[in-house]
């Protein structure tokens, strides 16, 4: 980065640790994800008062060597032993050279200086609107990971679970609820579930339990598992996803185990996401079983349904299915909420491209190209717009053409055409 912009980016870490110190009501959450790595201890999510600031931490964490040479014309700070110790000299007239040096847009993400900030008018800063803003401490792998290290320490028997699902935090989901095109319905259903989570504790006074067990029904690529993910970004919880066909064991018995152990986890775990994907499992594993293993299996998840929600437990429980058909009444009447997942209409087709193509340069008619498109999922759409680009690159450009476009469509007609073969005809 540029020397002025270096300049002010370690002044936003001197301050940060000053303002931090001097304020003990100011927590992890109120250091940007940078300034964690930089004042934690070994990797540790613990962030211990005093903070300090040295050469060697700069250079390690930020890149940035020679810290000490890069602020000797800055007068409000201080270096001492060599590098080893670097600090403001007094916290109010370097907080007015960093406004006066052009650091607002450092106070505007960075929650401790909004806080110090916060009642300097000429700014406008709102504190708790950059703390919100702010990735909290939750959302990360680390803290995930601490959180798993403590309860396969308590019960060591939860291990195996870990081998049977995906666990991801929150920030490391790919996907981004403000990517995704909702219908009205579904977005009723999310909001129900934000409010049911405001409001346990008036949930439970009334003794209303069943909340926040949601199946998802519909074809493939409609964005099942994808809005189940972005619910983990949205919400600002891990998910635990789960394929019941992964989990079946050629042992008698231990696939029953294998549930039991993934709701333990997801309890212990708690707040928290489970996504069981494939649901319709059950269905065909109760005509396919002969000699009863399964049908226990069955029987176990279904009594495990019972005994976890969003009220009681925090716990949000998303089931997906391709094939609703397949489901019983015992299977059905688990889910409070069922969230169709169609084909997308005309409308929504097009509002799907313009999300899609909204950082690429292209000279398409996107609403012809929505009208031309009858019968592609979400998914589809995505693969067309992926094979344009590829097009596009192969020819040296960047911009998408119809032409390129078109190239797209045959590769998805070939791909559907393929999957309803008749291989055995």
């Amino acid at each position: 980065m540029p020397g002025d912009d270096e300049t002010l980016k370690l002044m936003e870490i001197l301050l940060t640790a000053e303002i931090f110190n001097k304020h003990e009501n100011l927590d992890e959450n109120d250091l940007t994800p940078e300034c964690r790595e930089i004042f934690g201890q070994n990797g540790s999510l613990e962030i211990k008062r005093p903070l300090h600031v040295s050469e060697g931490m700069l250079r390690k964490t930020l890149g940035i060597a020679e810290a000490c040479r890069k602020l000797e014309q800055t007068p409000v700070v201080t270096c001492e032993e060599f590098g080893q110790r670097i600090h403001v000299t007094t916290l109010d007239p370097a907080a007015r050279w960093f406004i006066k040096k052009g650091g607002k847009s450092f106070i505007e993400k960075n929650p401790a200086l909004a806080f110090y900030f916060k009642d300097t008018d000429s700014l406008g800063i709102s504190y708790d609107a950059v703390r919100r803003a702010n990735p909290p401490i939750e959302d990360t792998r680390a803290f995930l990971q601490s959180r798993i290290g403590k309860i396969l320490a308590e019960d060591e028997k939860l291990r195996n679970a870990m081998d049977l699902i995906i666990l991801s935090a929150p920030d490391e989901v790919e996907q981004f609820f403000e990517d995704l095109v909702c219908t009205e319905e579904q977005e009723t259903i999310i909001r129900k579930v934000q409010i049911a989570r405001t409001h346990k504790d008036v949930l439970k006074k009334h003794r209303i339990h069943e909340v926040g067990k949601l199946l998802f029904v519909g074809p493939p690529g409609t964005g099942k598992t994808s809005l189940a993910l972005a619910l983990s970004r949205k919400l600002h919880l891990p998910i635990i996803e789960v394929r019941l066909s992964m989990i079946t064991s050629q042992y008698l018995g231990e696939t029953s185990k294998n549930i039991d152990r993934i709701f333990d986890l997801a309890k212990k775990l708690a707040p928290c996401i489970l996504f069981i994907d494939e649901f319709d499992f059950v269905a065909k594993s109760r005509v396919a079983d002969d000699h009863g293993a399964m049908k226990r299996a069955v029987n176990s998840l279904l009594k495990n349904i019972d005994q976890i929600g969003l009220v009681r437990h925090n716990v949000l429980l998303i089931g997906a299915t391709n094939h609703p058909q397949l489901l019983d009444e015992a299977a059905w009447r688990r889910f409070d909420e069922v969230v169709e997942f169609g084909l997308p209409g005309k409308e929504m087709r097009l509002d799907i491209l313009k999300k899609i193509t909204s950082s690429l340069p292209h000279s398409l008619d996107l609403g012809e190209l929505a009208e031309n498109t009858d019968g592609f999922s979400g998914a589809d759409l995505r693969i067309m717009i992926k094979e344009a680009v590829l097009s596009a690159l192969m020819d040296e450009r960047e911009s998408l053409t119809p032409g390129d476009v078109l190239r797209g469509i045959r590769v998805v007609d070939n791909r559907n055409a393929i999957r309803h073969q008749n291989w055995l005809g």
